[in-house]
């Protein structure tokens, strides 16, 4: 299922292309070369000072990684997610040999969605998700006090709609995806008036 997205003025395709579904084909699985090519985008994203603070952990779907991210979702997310055939948690590394990383969770932020888009150059899907216990992932993956999970992702391929099963899923699948227009997006001179002319 594709929702490109209705810019006000043509972007790159792939940034067009790239949204969140939640319906991923569990039959088909998300091979070791392109979960390289999805860190590899991320691992080059810009980062303050080059601190470069982003990890990942990973699980590829039938590993013990991928069952102990998984039980770190929520209820809401691990309905759908379940079906992804990769896993991840991004962190950031919080300290380096200098002290605190500035801006450690922008340069998670960056890093993260380059291999989001890396994601749709590939084929695949990707969801981000906010609703998991950082702390399950601590203790899973043995983290050290200076590295902070701040998102998990599902990656994998698409399916049809209708395997979410519940109606209000499903529509929510479909529906139109929207944004603020962009004349309330970006100002000039003053807080409220538009940067752009009509």
């Amino acid at each position: 299922m594709h929702k490109p997205a209705q810019t006000s003025t043509p972007i790159a395709s792939i940034m067009a292309a790239r949204w969140s579904p939640r319906a991923y084909d569990e039959t088909a699985t998300v091979t070791e070369d392109q979960v390289r090519a999805l860190l590899e985008a991320a691992r080059w994203a810009p980062s303050f000072g080059n601190t470069q603070p982003a990890r990942y952990l990973v699980g590829l779907r039938g590993t013990p990684s991928f069952d102990r991210i998984l039980s770190t979702l929520n209820s809401g997310n691990s309905a759908w997610a379940h079906r992804a055939g990769l896993l991840l948690i991004g962190v950031m590394v919080t300290t380096n040999e200098k002290g605190e990383v500035p801006y450690a969770e922008y340069g998670l932020g960056l890093a993260t969605e380059n291999l989001v888009l890396q994601a749709v150059e590939l084929g695949l899907i990707a969801h981000q998700m906010a609703g998991f216990s950082a702390e399950a992932a601590t203790d899973f993956f043995g983290l050290p006090d200076d590295v902070v999970p701040k998102v998990a992702i599902a990656v994998g391929h698409p399916a049809d709609p209708s395997i979410l099963e519940e109606d209000w899923r499903i529509e929510r699948e479909k529906a139109p995806r929207d944004r603020v227009p962009l004349a309330d997006f970006a100002y000039a001179d003053t807080w409220g008036a538009s940067a752009l002319s009509d």
